[in-house]
């Protein structure tokens, strides 16, 4: 088992001491995955917020183990009021009855061992629950890198389309001049010009709106604007292997820890059927004409002639019944992500090597072949924007199939790990 200690104490610092990784917003202009990883993890606000769980219930685990504190109590009786008594002091101390008394309640039936195996249970339940925040949050990560970087490559293929729109008005405007085609060409073109520059503007914003998700998750907002994803799309390999089995993955784990919590809290709710004893010893002093002292001890024992804490006893069992079925649940859930993204990944392997292998190539060969017979008339202008079109479309299909191979990639991948900070 994996330590857990540095999801909770991960040094912002670490940042700063690899080489390797911006170690401020400076670097976020050629930002790669590896340095993303790195500012996630220090500013990234889920894993803060798990972060503070943890710390809260090992601070609750210091209050389970703590016994109850005693209870000192001083009474004070029969102090001569009387207008020729002596002055208040002297009254108190000599003419008046003091009970100075010390108890101390003891704990029956394993209470205290109960109280802090629940704590244990629930601060280890804390940190694999931690751990399961670490492991779903990197693949929001990949995914928000990805995104970016589909969106990247979206603005450039946009960003190509409209210099060749323009230049094709620019062509086709002199052709014009010349009286090689009708103006209802340069029409066309120049309508199709604009839908490209439209295009541009979409995908302005869709790279803006991927900026900003990426952002969020590093802790960047502020800098949103200059991100750049640097990393190339992830290189087509062999097929990786399942790593931990379900029962070892961070959300099963913690669903097994919660059962197990709610065992503990169940034995300590029956555990209030023992009854506390209190132990009390007193000092007196009597005051009256003969002063004397004397000492005394005490016993007081709970009598549980109306209630027995079946009210207690029956939330525990529920809780625990609660708890088996969200175990059940987790797993199930499991099992299906783990399908998931085996299917996913299967698929858009299946998709890029489709891409790489024939449809990019054929695309760009259908469009060489439209444009050289537009420029010696064998076709339409229509027949020319149609073949623009689909090779653009070809080209943002490709990018988005890389795209999805690279998150399916990370989803896989995090579906079969522990989900640790590294």
């Amino acid at each position: 088992m994996k330590k857990f200690l540095i999801l909770i104490f991960w040094p912002v610092v670490a940042i700063a001491a690899d080489t390797g990784a911006p170690a401020n917003d400076a670097g976020l202009s050629k930002l790669t995955l590896s340095g993303a990883e790195q500012l996630w993890q220090a500013r990234n606000r889920e894993i803060q917020l798990a972060r503070d769980q943890v710390a809260g219930v090992a601070a609750d685990r210091l209050g389970a183990a703590q016994r109850p504190n005693p209870q000192l109590s001083l009474n004070t009786g029969a102090i001569d009021t009387g207008r020729n008594a002596p002055a208040l002091g002297r009254r108190v101390l000599h003419g008046s009855d003091m009970v100075l008394r010390l108890d101390q309640t003891f704990e029956r039936g394993g209470k205290r061992e109960l109280r802090m195996r629940a704590a244990d249970l629930r601060l280890d339940a804390a940190k694999h629950g931690m751990a399961d925040v670490a492991r779903q949050g990197r693949i929001a990560l990949h995914q928000a890198y990805y995104n970016l970087a589909l969106a990247q490559e979206k603005l450039r293929i946009a960003q190509e389309n409209a210099r060749l729109s323009g230049q094709t008005v620019e062509a086709t405007r002199l052709r014009l001049s010349a009286g090689d085609i009708p103006a209802s060409d340069l029409s066309r073109i120049r309508v199709d010009a604009l839908r490209t520059d439209n295009d541009m503007l979409q995908a302005q914003n869709d790279l803006s709106q991927a900026q900003t998700a990426l952002a969020y998750q590093i802790g960047a907002g502020q800098n949103a604007a200059t991100i750049v994803a640097a990393d190339a799309w992830p290189a087509i390999g062999a097929f990786p292997a399942e790593g931990i089995g379900i029962e070892n993955r961070p959300d099963v784990r913690a669903a097994q820890m919660r059962v197990q919590t709610a065992e503990a809290a169940r034995d300590l709710a029956q555990s209030l059927k023992a009854r506390d004893v209190t132990l009390g010893v007193q000092v007196e002093h009597n005051g009256g004409s003969t002063p004397s002292h004397s000492v005394g001890f005490g016993l007081s024992i709970p009598l549980m002639t109306g209630y027995e804490y079946q009210g207690e006893i029956g939330r525990a069992e529920a809780d625990l019944q609660s708890a088996r079925d969200a175990l059940e649940q987790t797993r199930a859930q499991a099992m299906a992500e783990i399908g998931r993204a085996r299917s996913n990944l299967e698929t858009a392997v299946s998709q890029v090597r489709h891409y790489d292998d024939s449809l990019l190539a054929e695309a760009g060969k259908a469009l060489a072949a439209a444009e050289f017979a537009y420029r010696h008339g064998a076709i339409g202008v229509m027949d020319l924007l149609d073949a623009r079109r689909t090779h653009k479309a070809t080209q943002m299909d490709a990018a988005a199939a890389r795209a999805d191979y690279a998150k399916a990639l990370a989803a896989w991948r995090f579906a079969n790990e522990e989900g640790e900070l590294q």
